[in-house]
C-alpha cells in the first residue's frame, strides 16, 4: 500500500481560495507565538517551518510591526 507523502500545512500558513499559501499579519496571536519574549522572531528550526514560510512568517511580523500591530521591543509583548 502507498501512503499519502502529502504534508499537513502549519498552523500558522493560510491558503487562499486560489491555492496560495501566505502567513496574515493580522493574526497577531499565531505571530506572538513565533516570537521570543523579547521580541526576536524564531528561527526556522524551532518553529519547523521551512525556508520559504520562514521568510513569509518574517515579512508578516516585520508588516504588524511597522503598522503597530506588533511592538518592536519587549516593553508591550507580554
Amino acid at each position: 500500500m502507498q501512503r499519502s507523502e502529502r504534508k499537513q500545512t502549519p498552523p500558522f500558513i493560510t491558503v487562499s481560495g486560489k491555492g496560495v499559501e501566505y502567513v496574515d499579519y493580522k493574526n497577531i496571536d499565531a505571530l506572538r507565538r513565533l516570537m521570543s519574549p523579547n521580541g526576536k522572531i524564531y528561527g526556522r528550526k524551532r518553529v519547523g517551518a521551512n525556508a520559504q514560510q520562514q521568510r513569509r512568517i518574517a515579512r508578516a511580523i516585520k508588516q504588524a510591526r511597522y503598522l503597530g500591530l506588533l511592538p518592536y521591543t519587549s516593553a508591550t509583548l507580554r
